[in-house]
């Protein structure tokens, strides 16, 4: 896969255009997350200067939009140009058109001095975002439709708060209170249970995800886009959800928002690729493979108030017995049944042992993870889990042996009965000796893997990062 880039200049609004400038041709190789290598030419007709660099790059991705584009690049720059006070960029993504849409795109490059284009051989709007976010130094990177169903008047606070460094992303939402939506009842019930399915699949907190209007600080774009793997419609969702569980501020916009009548995006199958990535994204999350700790350590926000260590500790141990009370009773649960099913076939000792040891793997795997939220393979964990699961073991047989002895008649439920009391003290010790054994946070070791370097200190781009962004002066323009 190729991918070219055509500049003839750099800047923005306030960017002059030298003449007596020498081309310089710039070849990039990069690897998106298939694993393709992917070249990258860049060749701008003048050396960079510091004070064309724009501060906002707001990319339009297409994909055989030639009636659309250059109505919608007019529009958007007509706009920049009469309420953006910075320097400011427009650049036209586009994703394996077959009709005039590149050729479009590049008269409108030659035409107006704050468009770029971009153009890649492979179809996929996340595609087309990754590779024009990657390749973008502004401080901040933004994105809309091209059929600009989302008002203008919505994009200065869209970028304000990422300027400003209040928040790390921002989105327009058309289903937040305030917002002014004009669509049919179709999309309108599948946006809002696609949004419903985020919340309740992947725990996600803010209202819209498919709104194609949103912003990111360029620091947190190329700390974020690697771990990216959607290259289409999912990669909006994909991306706030691990911008979200990193600890980022999200920011939401209200917009006026009109859907286009002519959109072209296949409903079904867009739906059926969202399920798909749902799904994709809840098992990397649930098995650590995306690592959300060391994002949220060197991205996340720092707590307003520090706690003292005596009053984490005793929010932790209740957030700990109420996790461990939960999986212990669904343990007990499948333990009875577990018994109650193998009796008949291996007796009491011998039910009481499988279902005991089937349910204490099922047990410190599912305390493992959820109760002490520790990822990864856990292979020394099961085996001290299993000499726990001795504890446990002698504490029931011992009850089963001691009313054999002492009431040799005993029905099922006076047995029930007492193997109950004799794993609700099996279960309260198994959670002190996790606590205090083999979850214990000492013994937790962060080594950096092997053949990766640690992360070196997030670079803060210049005026970007909890620092307001002044206007350029007059003087500083010219």
């Amino acid at each position: 896969m190729r991918w070219s880039i055509h500049s003839q200049r750099t800047g923005g609004r306030n960017g002059e255009h030298r003449a007596d400038s020498q081309p310089d041709a710039m070849t990039t190789t990069v690897h998106p997350q298939g694993g393709t290598t992917a070249m990258v030419e860049h060749i701008p007709d003048r050396p960079p200067h510091p004070g064309a660099r724009p501060l906002l790059d707001v990319v339009i991705p297409v994909h055989n939009e030639e009636s659309d584009l250059e109505p919608c690049v007019t529009r958007l720059r007509r706009h920049l140009v009469e309420t953006f006070p910075y320097p400011f960029r427009i650049t036209i993504a586009d994703n394996a058109s077959t009709d005039r849409t590149l050729a479009v795109a590049q008269e409108l490059e030659a035409r107006l001095p704050e468009v770029v284009v971009l153009h890649l051989d492979a179809k996929g709007r996340g595609l087309a975002l990754r590779a024009a976010w990657g390749l973008s130094q502004a401080p901040v990177l933004a994105y809309m439709d091209v059929d600009l169903s989302t008002d203008l008047g919505a994009l200065l606070p869209l970028v304000a708060p990422l300027i400003s460094g209040h928040s790390d992303l921002a989105i327009g939402t058309r289903l937040a209170p305030g917002a002014r939506v004009v669509r049919g009842p179709k999309r309108e019930v599948i946006s809002r249970c696609y949004n419903l399915l985020l919340r309740r699949a992947l725990s996600a907190h803010f209202s819209d995800a498919q709104c194609g209007f949103k912003a990111i600080r360029g620091d947190v774009a190329r700390a974020l886009l690697p771990l990216v793997q959607d290259t289409g419609w999912f990669f909006d969702t994909e991306l706030l959800v691990l911008a979200e569980r990193s600890g980022l501020r999200i920011h939401e916009v209200p917009v006026d928002w009109v859907d286009d009548p002519d959109s072209r995006v296949d409903i079904v199958a867009t739906a059926i690729a969202d399920l798909r990535g749902i799904a994709r994204l809840a098992r990397a999350l649930g098995s650590g493979r995306l690592p959300v700790r060391e994002l949220r350590t060197q991205l996340g926000r720092a707590p307003l108030v520090a706690e003292s260590p005596d009053v984490t500790g005793q929010r932790q141990l209740i957030q700990q017995l109420a996790r461990f009370g939960s999986i212990g009773v669904a343990s007990t649960a499948a333990y009875l049944l577990l018994f109650v099913l193998l009796r008949g076939t291996l007796g009491a000792q011998g039910a009481n042992l499988v279902a005991l040891l089937i349910t204490a793997i099922a047990n410190t795997a599912a305390n493992r993870r959820l109760t002490f939220g520790i990822r990864g393979v856990g292979a020394r964990s099961q085996i001290e889990g299993l000499v726990v699961f001795g504890l446990g073991l002698a504490l029931t047989s011992g009850a089963l042996g001691a009313l054999k002895a002492f009431a040799p008649d005993a029905g099922r439920v006076l047995e029930l009965t007492v193997l109950i009391g004799a794993n609700l003290t099996a279960t309260l010790l198994r959670f002190v000796a996790f606590r205090a054994w083999v979850f214990h946070p000492r013994r937790r070791v962060h080594q950096t893997p092997p053949g990766r370097q640690a992360e070196p200190a997030r670079e803060q781009p210049p005026g970007s990062l909890f620092q307001p962004i002044r206007p350029r002066t007059p003087e500083q323009e010219s």
